[in-house]
């Protein structure tokens, strides 16, 4: 999130080279950030999506910090209302290159050990079946059927379009780790309104001190007020408390698995 690119010209020991280039002066909305891509999803057994392999909580944690972040969000095909369609790798050739082809894809995905330590890779999909195909479309009925997955999605372009914060077209940040799986994004604002997003993808965060100042309201007279939080019940979450209590007095206590934005308190 705030330095981009993870690889900027470390050797990587998979490739056995020098992976990326330095990113330090590429502006973050020249960058394109996901969750999942056809890479990932088609480079597996069965063509699962992101949403299908965590839990939900998660998923809409990473979904606020992905559509809330700096960076130009990509949304993969149906992702935006949870679509259950596998996508599959699929081919249409003449019979001598689909017999080549699906060879190659089970060589390929034998690289992966959780593949590989099955007894037969023939089970896979095999890339020249039009029902391979058939099964990666979508079902735009889920749209309606997965309203809460849509309304997730459709809330969080709105707040990253209308927020004078989020949509600025340079946004200072910073971030700072609060637990073995929680963090803070602070998003600086010309006129001091700064917004902070707060993730945690594990179990409840207790923070009987605060010692983080990226934590810190703008000024001593105002707290931090929600302006949205992924466990809403309109997303399918359980409801959950504020961050910080009233007036600011007392611990922060971080819900599992969610994600919190914040702004300065008028009061």
């Amino acid at each position: 999130m705030k330095r981009g690119p993870l690889y900027q010209g470390q050797y990587y020991p998979w490739q056995k080279q020098r992976r990326g280039a330095a990113a330090w002066d590429v502006p973050h909305w020249r960058m394109v950030f996901c969750l999942e891509n056809h890479d990932q999803v088609a480079n597996s057994r069965d063509g699962r999506r992101l949403h299908q392999l965590t839990s939900p909580g998660r998923y809409r944690a990473l979904t606020a910090l992905l559509l809330l972040g700096p960076q130009t969000p990509l949304l993969f095909q149906g992702e935006e209302f949870g679509s259950t369609a596998p996508f599959l790798f699929f081919a249409d050739h003449e019979p001598e290159l689909r017999r080549l082809v699906r060879k190659g894809r089970a060589e390929f995905l034998s690289q992966f050990a959780s593949i590989a330590a099955d007894s037969d890779v023939e089970d896979l999909a095999d890339p020249g079946d039009p029902g391979t195909f058939a099964r990666s479309r979508l079902d735009w009925g889920e749209r309606e059927r997965n309203a809460t997955q849509l309304a997730l999605h459709t809330d969080l372009i709105a707040l990253r379009q209308r927020d004078p914060v989020l949509s600025a077209a340079t946004r200072e940040i910073d971030g700072a780790v609060l637990g073995p799986q929680a963090f803070v994004i602070r998003f600086f604002a010309a006129d001091g309104n700064d917004r902070l997003v707060v993730v945690n993808l594990g179990a409840d965060v207790l923070l009987q001190i605060v010692p983080e100042p990226l934590l810190a309201p703008p000024d001593l007279e105002r707290g931090w007020t929600r302006l949205w939080h992924s466990e809403d019940p309109r997303y399918g979450g359980r409801g959950a408390a504020p961050l910080e209590p009233e007036k600011g007095g007392g611990p922060w206590r971080i819900p599992a698995e969610s994600a919190t934005l914040l702004a300065a308190s008028d009061a």
